[in-house]
């Protein structure tokens, strides 16, 4: 008779162990993969399904009250709420809508990590917590010259996202002389896919979407990189073997490209979110005023919000972009 041969106990185990210990090790890596891949077709959604809904507004400016005592003290500001109630609910279907003050009742978290998870901030509930700096300067065109502190409003969908709303009642449209992002910015969402349920980081589950010119909206939607590309670059060169702007986001990753001028403006309103902290570096767009090496482009001050026309060989900071 032929003797069976088969596994023992004792190498049953072994093989269950390390098949164990293989799976401890790289399913958290595939989970956070998916789980990525899953949250960025869902900003996308977002991003598709608010532009669409913007677009069908005659304007963004003008919605709601916002006024100051000679001391600068907010008296009235029903802004943000007026914007979501009476224009944005009309062309979008909204679940519940919470006011000022009320941010959490909309599952908006009350800390998120910045998009380096170095920093753990508090969740902006005005605008001059989103970014200090967009109140800076003679920028706007209210009566003292800067722009109103608004304070945020919120909203859920019925996709279940969490978003608040920082609003601009005095945006202007494309066609001023006055080329500061605080100018143009009318409406900046900040979102949360899954409300105040984790990780609540910028990057994963929460982003941002602007809208940017009181008529004839752009609706932009950026993804940042977590870093800036390593050295200064020129948006455009012919010098072979020279690195310019569109080639150092493909090193990077093949899923990175260089913003537009709207969204390099939404990433310096959105800038603390990101974490560039007190950047006052100027950053190179995609967005070309004329070809050539000798030609220009839109590049971006995140110190002032300044939007001007850079010579397409002059060497900036990039932070590229998901496609």
């Amino acid at each position: 008779m032929k003797k069976k041969k088969g596994f023992t106990l004792a190498e049953i185990l072994i093989t269950l162990a390390i098949i164990g210990i293989v799976a401890a090790i790289t399913l958290p890596s595939l989970l956070v993969n998916v789980n990525e891949k899953a949250w960025d077709a869902q900003k996308k959604a977002l991003h598709a399904r608010l532009a669409q809904a913007i677009g069908q507004m005659n304007a963004l400016g003008g919605y709601g009250t916002y006024t100051e005592d000679e001391k600068g003290a907010a008296t009235a500001d029903t802004a943000a709420e007026s914007f979501i109630l009476d224009a944005l609910s009309k062309v979008y279907k909204i679940n519940n809508v919470c006011g000022p003050d009320k941010l959490s009742s909309c599952g908006i978290p009350s800390k998120i990590t910045t998009l380096d998870a170095v920093s753990e901030i508090n969740f902006p509930t005005k605008m001059k917590e989103l970014n200090a700096k967009l109140l800076n300067g003679n920028h706007y065109t209210d009566e003292d010259g800067d722009m109103a502190d608004t304070k945020a409003a919120a909203f859920e969908t019925v996709n279940g996202e969490s978003i608040a709303v920082f609003y601009n009642p005095l945006c202007s449209s494309d066609t001023t002389a006055n080329h500061y992002a605080q100018n143009k910015m009318c409406v900046n969402f900040v979102y949360d896919l899954n409300g105040a349920e984790g990780p609540n980081q910028v990057g994963k589950d929460v982003g941002f979407i602007t809208a940017f010119y009181n008529k004839s909206p752009v609706v932009v939607a950026p993804i940042p990189y977590s870093s800036n590309y390593t050295s200064t670059v020129p948006q455009y060169t012919e010098n072979a073997g020279t690195v310019d702007a569109q080639t150092a986001c493909k090193t990077m990753g093949e899923d990175l490209r260089l913003p537009d001028r709207d969204e390099i403006a939404s990433l310096f309103v959105n800038a603390p979110l990101i974490n560039l902290g007190e950047n006052t570096n100027s950053y190179c767009s995609g967005s070309v005023i004329s070809l050539g090496t000798s030609g220009f482009a839109w590049g971006q001050s995140l110190n002032n919000g300044n939007r001007y026309r850079d010579g397409r060989s002059t060497a900036r900071y990039v932070r590229c972009v998901k496609r």
